[in-house]
């Protein structure tokens, strides 16, 4: 994997001792959201949804949407594949972090 697509736990401030990722060794190289992420979730462009924001998997490089819409596809994907499946990078322009959802951390790239 290439320094750039590393990620960390973002510290917490709020924390004497910060928390750890079992997961990190599970993200491969950003597939940069293929075509069909571009355009949405796919999931719900396959039933006709709605979404707010697109996540990407770390592992497969499935595009889902976020826990705020309302289909919730890429927790979803992340809880229906039985593990390995745990790390998603938003995909907006602008964001540069990643989620995992097994320990409910914040991830950001390694330095």
């Amino acid at each position: 994997m290439s320094e750039e697509h590393a990620w960390q736990v973002a510290e917490d401030p709020g924390l004497t001792v910060q928390r750890s990722c079992e997961h990190l060794g599970q993200a491969r190289e950003a597939h940069q959201a293929a075509s069909a992420g571009r355009r949405g979730c796919t999931d719900c462009l396959r039933i006709g949804s709605t979404w707010l924001h697109l996540r990407e998997c770390l592992t497969c490089g499935h595009v889902g949407c976020c826990d705020s819409s309302p289909k919730q596809h890429a927790h979803a994907h992340a809880h229906a594949r039985g593990g390995g499946h745990d790390l998603a990078r938003s995909v907006e322009p602008g964001e540069d972090w990643a989620w995992c959802y097994a320990d409910e951390l914040f991830l950001r790239p390694a330095d």
